[in-house]
């Protein structure tokens, strides 16, 4: 629900401004303070014009409309539809798809004599200038040819590429660099690399820390001539070799890779090793938990005590990406982020090191222009179901070969969270690899999260400034090196969550705890630490807590904020805490029920939702995780 007031106030903010004289456009007096006092939202992963799929659906809309949405601004959307954030982000990482960026784009507006030496190009040209439904074979023919390795030469060529994303790589570049505001707005360089063998999902967003100065040496990474995620890491090694830059990578849609996202051996098979795992932690010190092709926190089958695993599984653990190959229950081990998170700790006891040791945030994968994840401002993953589209939430959205999933399937998520210093390039992408950083499913809930083994019940009255001083924040370790294991005592936790204003009150806090028992397996256990309402609710002997209830009104779209709580506050020791154990914890904040976006659609098209439509979720956070490792001897 938002309010009235801040709508109109944006509104008459921005009206009074013009585009000269924008205060949002110019930089303000940038002051890092001591530690992350304020946290700062934004997308890492929107899609513009420039990407081949999201051109072919029939987004024309370019990255300084993106950065415009991004910003506060009011664009129109490729439909037609005006759009604009009721809030602006803070940041923004544009990351088309780097295999032939621009290319469908350059091959609808290019005139059709010129391609008549290709008749593929020829026959995409004239698909998408014949109609919409053109547009969306030529983008489900490009998918199905990077899963299959079967494009056009001049889309794969090496040389060809380079020639082509020379001067498109510049040009956007500029853009970035007039709409980065420090202080203010901050625009990152960066692109996505899309490996998909077999239809397998293996994509990452590349997020540079870097102004033009340092990525105009250097041209976006490409999977078609190698979809093994090492040659990447390559790339990103001599990137910082050669320019002295900084560069991070962000691995997403887990849920979708039919186990191979976190596989314990390598892209080729080959068991994983010291050397794999020490880059792999160096160059993906985050992961992308939840987006709109759903969530890859857990699954119902890996997590069968988690009442709430399963959250944006629907429609997307059947089959991986493409929809190529069926997915099945062995699979989901290396699907999920929680998982990856115990195998982890597992490959920390046999070989030392931690290749899956991430932080988590949220993003859109917005293929509009349109970073919105907002249950009633949704305009869709791509443009043909862009709001505006009365029936986009029962239409099939098959990109593969094979049919079931619908539009209702896609989630309107998620969002990046970030405790940085300042609004700068610098201090965001560090706050990243410090993995100082959480998730949300797009409500902007405050959530902080600190673990000490000298935190004391009163360290809740001033939490941040204990949480620094006395431990550390999420994305942090806990050790015992200066004692022995027997003797060392359990760590404790300050949690805070505070809702979105602008959403839902909050249900509950739980903390999410995984470890290595004596025998080597790795487990897992979900601890409800504080909750609204306890007066009426409690933990019963099943260790469920009392659910919170439920006021949505499906027939209005509303819901009541009175059974939730604004604020849940904590200290929380782990009862079960064994010294000798490698563990991690993070924190899941449940919101109380609200609306899905199709309920919206079905109030504003009088559209009747069958029963199978997901019409009610707990939108969440999920912090980073606080890591544990025992003590050493000797």
């Amino acid at each position: 629900m938002r309010t009235a007031c801040f709508a109109a106030c944006a509104a008459l903010a921005l009206s009074a401004c013009s585009k000269e004289d924008d205060p949002r456009r110019t930089s303000a007096d940038v002051v890092n303070t001591e530690y992350p006092e304020q946290v700062f939202w934004g997308d890492t992963h929107l899609h513009t014009d420039n990407s081949v799929d999201a051109f072919g659906f029939g987004n024309r809309l370019d990255a300084e409309a993106a950065l415009r949405f991004a910003s506060g601004e009011e664009v129109t959307a490729s439909k037609g539809e005006k759009a604009r954030l009721d809030r602006p982000l803070d940041f923004l990482v544009i990351a088309d798809h780097s295999d032939a960026i621009g290319a469908t784009k350059a091959i609808y507006e290019a005139p059709r004599i010129a391609l008549w030496g290709n008749k593929m190009l020829l026959r995409w040209h004239d698909m998408m200038h014949e109609s919409e439904d053109g547009s969306l074979r030529v983008t489900a023919e490009l998918i199905d040819g990077a899963a299959t390795g079967k494009l056009p030469a001049s889309m794969t060529d090496p040389e060809a590429q380079k020639e082509r994303t020379s001067d498109l790589w510049k040009a956007h570049g500029k853009i970035v660099e007039r709409y980065n505001r420090p202080g203010v707005f901050t625009a990152f360089m960066g692109f996505e690399y899309t490996s998909m063998p077999q239809g397998d999902n293996l994509h990452r967003v590349v997020m540079y820390r870097d102004g033009t100065d340092k990525t105009d040496r250097t041209l976006p990474f490409g999977s078609l001539t190698t979809q093994d995620p090492e040659r990447l890491w390559d790339y990103m090694d001599a990137y910082e070799k050669d320019t002295g830059g900084k560069v991070l990578a962000i691995p997403h849609n887990s849920n979708v890779s039919n186990g191979r996202m976190f596989a314990m051996n390598k892209y080729d098979g080959s068991p994983i090793d010291a050397a794999y795992i020490k880059t792999r932690a160096l160059r993906e010190p985050i992961v992308e938990v939840t987006q709109m092709k759903g969530d890859s926190e857990t699954h119902p089958f890996l997590s069968p005590n988690d009442e709430f695993a399963s959250f944006g599984v629907a429609g997307w653990d059947e089959c991986n990406l493409s929809c190529t190959r069926e997915m099945d229950e062995q699979s989901y081990a290396g699907s999920y982020v929680r998982e990856a998170l115990k195998r982890g700790l597992e490959l920390t006891i046999a070989l030392g090191a931690n290749p899956f040791k991430f932080g988590m945030i949220g993003s859109t994968d917005s293929h509009t222009s349109l970073a919105t994840a907002d249950e009633d401002n949704f305009f869709g993953k791509h443009t043909g179901n862009e709001m505006g589209v009365k029936d986009r939430a029962l239409a099939p959205q098959n990109l593969g070969t094979r049919e079931g999933r619908f539009g209702w399937h896609y989630l309107s998520s998620g969002y990046a969270a970030v405790w940085a210093t300042s609004n700068t390039r610098e201090a965001i992408f560090d706050a990243m690899m410090r993995r100082e950083v959480y998730a949300t499913t797009g409500p902007r809930m405050k959530v902080r999260f600190f673990g000490s083994f000298d935190f004391t019940k009163s360290d809740t009255g001033n939490l941040v400034k204990a949480g620094y001083t006395k431990g550390v924040p999420m994305g942090g370790d806990l050790t015992t090196t200066d004692m022995e294991a027997s003797s060392a005592k359990a760590p404790s936790f300050l949690i805070s969550a505070l809702m979105d204003p602008e959403s839902a009150s909050l249900d509950r806090v739980q903390v999410i705890k995984g470890w290595v028992d004596a025998n080597g397996e790795s487990r897992e256990k979900i601890y409800n630490v504080s909750w609204s309402n306890p007066e009426n609710r409690k933990i019963g002997t099943d260790g469920k807590l009392t659910k919170i209830g439920n006021t949505v009104d499906l027939a209005k779209g509303t819901w009541d904020n009175a059974i939730g709580a604004p604020e849940l506050v904590t200290w929380w020791q782990d009862p079960d805490f064994n010294a000798a154990q490698h563990a991690f914890y993070y924190v899941r904040i449940l919101e109380i029920p609200t609306p899905t976006w199709p309920v919206y659609d079905a109030l504003k098209y009088g559209l009747k939702l069958p029963d199978e439509v997901i019409k009610i979720q707990q939108e969440r956070a999920y912090s980073s995780p606080i890591w544990y490792t025992p003590a050493t001897k000797g």
